[in-house]
């Protein structure tokens, strides 16, 4: 299966709880930090609703 690359570029500090659960659920954590996720509809919501703290790439 293809797969995605994403990068947090901005702090969770003063987010909503749940955002900072779906970006340690991504395996992300401090600014900078990349990760290689399976591209799965689960993990593209999980994107979606952090989109404004992450960077994707294909």
């Amino acid at each position: 299966m293809a797969k995605i690359v994403v990068k947090q570029v901005k702090s969770t500090i003063g987010r909503p709880e749940a955002q900072v659960k779906i970006v340690k659920a991504l395996g992300l954590g401090r600014i900078g930090k990349t990760k290689e996720i399976e591209d799965t509809p689960a993990v593209r919501g999980m994107v979606a609703k952090v989109s404004h703290l992450v960077e994707v790439a294909e």
